[in-house]
C-alpha cells in the first residue's frame, strides 16, 4: 500500500492510500506523487513544490522553500548589495557591474602612469582625480565586493549545513548605506 498526494495549486490537495500507481489512473493533468520515504508525511493544506523533479513539502505558514531556491535568493540579495555604492574620500561612488569595470580599466592606467588624471563620474558629477585617488577607488570598490561575495559564500555554507534561517539574509553585509545628501556635493 502507497500514500499519494494529489498536488494542485502549489499544495496537497488530497490524500490516497492504494496499490499501485494511482498517477496512471487520471489524465496527466492531474498530478499525484507518490509520498512513501518522505518524511514528515505532508498533510492536506501543506505547500508543496516542484524543484528540479523532486518534490518538497511544507506545512500551512511555511514556505516550501529549496536549498536551491534559498541559495537563489542569497545570490540575488548578494547581486543586489553589490552595487549599492561606496564612499572614499568624501566620493560617492558606484559600485554597479559596469561601473567595476570602468573603475578597473582606469585604474589598470593609473598603474601603468602614476601621472594619469582623469574626469570621473560620481553619484554627485564629475571631479578630477589623479592616480593615487583613482588606485584608492579601485581598492575601495574590490574590498566592498569581495566582502558581499565572502557573506554569500558563508550564506551559501550554512545552507548546504541546514543551518540558514530567513533572518541571516539582512546580517553580516558590508556597511553600504547611501552617502548622505551632502556627500554628493
Amino acid at each position: 500500500m502507497s500514500v499519494y498526494a494529489r498536488i494542485y495549486g502549489d499544495q496537497v490537495f488530497e490524500l490516497a492510500k492504494v496499490d499501485g500507481d494511482i498517477s496512471k489512473a487520471y489524465h496527466p493533468s492531474m498530478v499525484w506523487v507518490c509520498m512513501d520515504g518522505i518524511a514528515p508525511a505532508p498533510e492536506v493544506g501543506w505547500s508543496a513544490i516542484e524543484v528540479g523533479g523532486a518534490w518538497h513539502f511544507a506545512p500551512p505558514g511555511s514556505p516550501a522553500v529549496t536549498p536551491e531556491q534559498q541559495a537563489e535568493i542569497v545570490a540575488a540579495e548578494c547581486f543586489r548589495r553589490e552595487g549599492t555604492g561606496v564612499t572614499v574620500e568624501g566620493l560617492a561612488i558606484e559600485t554597479t557591474r559596469d561601473s567595476q569595470a570602468l573603475i578597473a580599466s582606469i585604474g589598470l592606467s593609473a598603474v601603468l602612469d602614476p601621472d594619469y588624471r582623469c574626469n570621473f563620474e560620481t553619484a554627485g558629477g564629475f571631479v578630477e582625480i589623479g592616480a593615487a585617488q583613482i588606485i584608492t577607488i579601485a581598492k575601495a570598490v574590490r574590498a566592498h565586493v569581495q566582502a558581499c561575495f565572502d557573506r554569500k559564500f558563508a550564506l551559501l555554507r550554512a545552507i548546504e549545513a541546514g543551518e540558514y534561517s530567513d533572518d541571516m539574509l539582512s546580517q553580516g553585509w558590508p556597511d553600504s548605506s547611501p552617502p548622505a545628501p551632502e556627500e554628493l556635493q
